[in-house]
């Protein structure tokens, strides 16, 4: 994650933070999803389902899921 670029149109150099990240369910990790969170990169990662169903079995406290932006 620390090694990303993003291609500049025209003269300059390359952007060191994209405005939004698309990702596989690999990179499904709390860590990953804070990461991005607090650099204010909007990210789409789906969630795995070992993931989702520990959730739902630790109830309430296992928080909401996590919000895609369409």
């Amino acid at each position: 994650m620390n090694a990303r670029r993003v291609e500049r149109i025209g003269p300059g150099r390359p952007r060191t933070r994209p405005d939004h990240v698309i990702a596989d369910k690999g990179y499904s990790t709390r860590a990953i999803r804070y990461h991005l969170r607090r650099l204010g990169i909007a990210h789409t990662i789906p969630e795995r389902s070992d993931l989702q169903r520990h959730r739902r079995n630790r109830g309430p406290p296992g928080g909401r899921p996590p919000t895609f932006n369409n």
